[in-house]
């Protein structure tokens, strides 16, 4: 496996794996597909690229991207699901089932983390309290802020 940097050529990826950021807990039917394409998600890969503060990486095995770790900044009235304030990026990640459990994820997360500690103080995120995601985000340093929203936390990790 090998991760890099994701690119503005990406952003069909970057989409696919937005998708797969939804987390669905087990015996639920999976969203449409369409789901992506409501405003407060599809803001998270929309114009991927168009701000200097989009930054990313996508984990590579076998030729094809299996997963994405991305972090954008909001400003003005725009705000993701684990918005804290202005200076701090959200995190969004996933990797496409059947990827999921191989450490992948961790190795895809740190090489971020690595990254975002030059430029930034904190990275916030959002994840669902049930999803198994949240324990690799409690091992690398989220920490809880605030209460519960509509089964869902905001995690931040400071540098």
């Amino acid at each position: 496996m090998r991760i890099r940097p994701l690119t503005i050529d990406d952003q069909p990826f970057l989409w696919k794996a937005l998708y797969y950021a939804i987390h669905v807990p087990p015996g639920e039917a999976e969203p449409s597909p369409e789901i992506v394409k409501e405003p407060n998600i599809r803001r998270y890969a929309i114009g991927w690229m168009k701000s200097p503060d989009d930054s990313g990486f996508v984990a590579i095995l076998d030729a094809m991207p299996v997963g994405a770790a991305w972090l954008r900044r909001w400003s003005g009235g725009e705000r993701g699901y684990g918005f804290v304030d202005e200076e701090i990026p959200e995190l969004s990640m996933s990797l496409l089932p059947g990827y999921r459990g191989r450490g992948i994820g961790t190795k895809l997360l740190r090489r971020l983390l690595s990254e975002a500690e030059k430029r930034y103080a904190a990275i916030s995120l959002s994840v669902s309290e049930s999803n198994p995601a949240r324990r690799l985000y409690e091992r690398e340093g989220f920490n809880v802020i605030g209460k519960p929203e509509g089964g869902s936390i905001k995690m931040v990790r400071q540098y």
